[in-house]
């Protein structure tokens, strides 16, 4: 990001088979995240808001220091993607890291 200095944009295609997850995890401290449902839907709780469902074209965001509790497919029968997009401090080398909680 030529116009802020010492930031990076960096993406990720998140792909869940049917009933897949990922366990909780964090991502890195500086990273703010925008992520988009390209295909299916996505069940979703960020710290201790609502586990929300999110479908094919519909985005939800990560702040800096949030603990994404649930990430998992939607659906038992069909698969999943998102595509989440970082804005990260450019020395950044790990996006994301589980906790145990």
């Amino acid at each position: 990001m030529p116009h802020i200095p010492g930031k990076s944009v960096k993406g990720g295609l998140v792909e869940y088979g049917p009933g897949g997850y990922s366990s909780g995890h964090t991502h890195a401290k500086s990273a703010f995240i925008y992520a988009t449902v390209l295909e299916g839907s996505i069940r979703s709780q960020i710290d201790d808001g609502p586990v929300t469902v999110y479908k094919a074209g519909q985005s939800f965001s990560e702040q800096p220091g949030d603990r994404h509790r649930v990430s998992a497919n939607g659906s038992k029968t069909k698969p999943a993607k998102l595509l989440a997009v970082f804005v990260v401090d450019t020395n950044e080398t790990e996006l994301t890291m589980p906790f145990g909680d």
